[in-house]
């Protein structure tokens, strides 16, 4: 496990499940998946909820810095990722695998994320109670 973060290990620690955990698996850009599992977790957290984001696969790709719009003025998620820590969602995972099959080191990504190998991850899915996939 690798982090970027000032957070202790114990506050990242994935036997403290949050109330919910959402699972980022789609590009920013060419669906709208990515941005509406984002929206979906600013507003559990304005309820309340205590979130926590697991970026696999394409989803990555969201962490990336210096991104702007998509094809056809389609909208960048940065803005949204912005907002994370003034909702209070401050768990971030991100697979270490999806890293490592697109060439990316944890430092380039512009949010302190914990990475996690795939035991690690399947143990974070069993360890919450509500698991919502985009």
């Amino acid at each position: 496990m690798n982090s970027t973060s000032g957070i202790s290990p114990a506050t990242t620690a994935i036997d403290a499940p949050q109330d919910l955990l959402i699972v980022l698996r789609h590009a920013p850009h060419g669906s709208s998946w990515l941005r509406e599992g984002l929206d979906v977790a600013l507003v559990a957290a304005a309820f309340g909820k205590r979130v926590g984001l697991l970026f696999q696969g394409d989803g990555v790709f969201a962490l990336l810095q210096g991104q702007s719009s998509g094809p056809l003025a389609q909208k960048g998620t940065h803005p949204q990722l912005a907002m994370l820590e003034m909702y209070d969602i401050e768990h971030l995972w991100v697979s270490e695998a999806a890293l490592a099959a697109r060439g990316l080191p944890v430092d380039s990504l512009m949010l302190p994320v914990t990475s996690l190998e795939a035991s690690r991850i399947a143990r974070l899915m069993h360890s919450h109670p509500h698991t919502l996939i985009f």
